[in-house]
């Protein structure tokens, strides 16, 4: 009934309705957003990883720490998955989470910020001192009428951040502070907005320096090294090295740093933290049990954090690439389904099609549309092509197909603990799990 009304309801309305309720949250909670440094991470890749990397500097550094991520929620010592199927939770979720981190003593809550949480205002009651942006690419543009509003619905939160006023945690005023990635080409109307300092983070060469200069503080990766199993680079000549691979990576990483550098915080704390990083949930997450061929889950569900993806695996030569791919959800930046299917009909030897979260949309419609990108690319369906509508009948199908020295990659959900189909209805669904359970019998 309230979906209904929603749905009939003047637009105006239903945005005084959002605002509204974010301030009703916040007060039947406390403002617990006023009691703790809170910092926003926002942009279309690297959010969650961001998130959890921030998360892990703080708590190297000895303060006590919460987040809310794609990936996980985490308050203090305790951490679990998110299994919402929401990037930014509803406003009375966030701000009991928040009171969580408030009661748990934590410092510092790292907040992931959506496009989508900030059209419904789930942010307006959380006053943020310190905001990053990552990077911005075409993503949800159905959903927010082009690429442009999705822009101005991440600039938002900027905007909010100092429309808020400065607080005082534990007896020191705390700064409003922007940090953003020098090397996308939108960090410039990020950085445009005010605040009263602004850092930048670049992998050295990527950059226009001419267009960063002073009063931003730069926070810059030297002697940045690649490798198959992890990376290495330089900031301000201390030494980080990252479990995780691809460029991609270390500027997640870089993010991170550079706001602990505006915290204040040690390069070698940060460094320490930073190395004891393995992996986030559903990122670069590999699946093994003992198998002779490799298993990756990574989220990446759109085309230019797969294209990244892609150009990290390469560093690794693999006998035979399968993968295993849907597309956005039902309903969701349809123009993408055969992009995606074609970019994985040009990599993989064989590509399987299989259903993601449909919701209310015919999953067998959504998985033919990524499966004619896969024949554009050359694929051929019963041979190199295959299609399922069940999603664990088509990772069976990737393992029985897999060799020694092969790779099964299997993208669009990540560590999401559910898929969604029509009705409202959640089918509980973890990716490693049910990739654990096919590959257990063949140890």
């Amino acid at each position: 009934m309230l979906h209904r009304l929603k749905q009939l309801a003047p637009e105006p309305l239903l945005r005084a309705y959002h605002f509204a309720l974010a301030y009703i949250a916040a007060f039947r909670y406390g403002f617990p957003s006023e009691k703790m440094i809170v910092i926003g991470v926002t942009g279309t890749n690297g959010k969650s990883t961001t998130t959890s990397f921030i998360a892990k500097i703080l708590e190297e550094s000895g303060a006590r720490v919460g987040a809310t991520s794609t990936a996980i929620f985490k308050v203090a010592e305790r951490e679990w998955l998110n299994d919402t199927k929401m990037t930014m939770v509803g406003r009375f979720r966030l701000q009991r989470l928040l009171r969580e981190m408030v009661d748990a003593g934590c410092t510092y809550a790292v907040v992931e910020t959506s496009s989508q949480g900030v059209l419904q205002y789930r942010h307006a009651a959380v006053n943020y001192d310190t905001v990053v942006f990552t990077n911005l690419t075409p993503e949800h543009i159905e959903a927010h009428g082009g690429f442009e509003n999705y822009k101005k619905a991440k600039l938002e939160l900027f905007k909010h951040l100092t429309a808020r006023r400065h607080k005082t945690v534990r007896g020191v005023e705390v700064p409003k502070v922007i940090v953003a990635n020098a090397d996308d080409e939108h960090a410039a109307d990020f950085l445009a907005l005010p605040a009263d300092k602004k850092y930048i983070f670049t992998i050295r060469g990527d950059a226009k320096d001419e267009k960063f200069s002073p009063p931003l503080i730069p926070c810059v990766a030297d002697d940045v090294i690649l490798q198959e199993l992890g990376s290495s680079f330089k900031v301000r000549d201390q030494k980080f090295e990252l479990a995780m691979p691809a460029k991609y990576n270390v500027s997640n990483a870089l993010a991170a740093i550079t706001v602990g550098f505006s915290l204040g915080l040690p390069f070698d704390v940060m460094a320490r933290a930073i190395a004891k990083i393995k992996n986030v949930p559903g990122r670069w997450d590999w699946v093994e049990c003992g198998q002779d061929f490799k298993v990756l889950v990574d989220y990446s569900p759109e085309p230019v954090g797969l294209a990244k993806l892609y150009e990290a695996l390469n560093l690794t030569k693999f006998a035979h690439k399968i993968h295993v791919l849907g597309s956005a959800g039902g309903g969701r930046d349809t123009s993408r389904r055969p992009i995606l299917g074609e970019m994985a009909g040009k990599w993989a030897d064989t590509v399987i099609v299989a259903n993601e979260d449909p919701y209310d949309e015919d999953p067998m419609a959504i998985i033919k549309q990524v499966a004619e990108g896969a024949r554009k690319a050359g694929k051929i369906e019963g041979q190199n092509l295959f299609l399922f509508t069940d999603r664990r009948a088509a990772l069976a199908k990737a393992v029985s197909l897999a060799r020694k020295g092969d790779l099964i990659l299997a993208t669009g959900k990540g560590s999401e603990q559910a898929i969604c189909v029509a009705g409202g209805k959640k089918l509980p669904w973890d990716e490693r799990e049910v990739l654990k359970e096919i590959l257990r019998p063949k140890t």
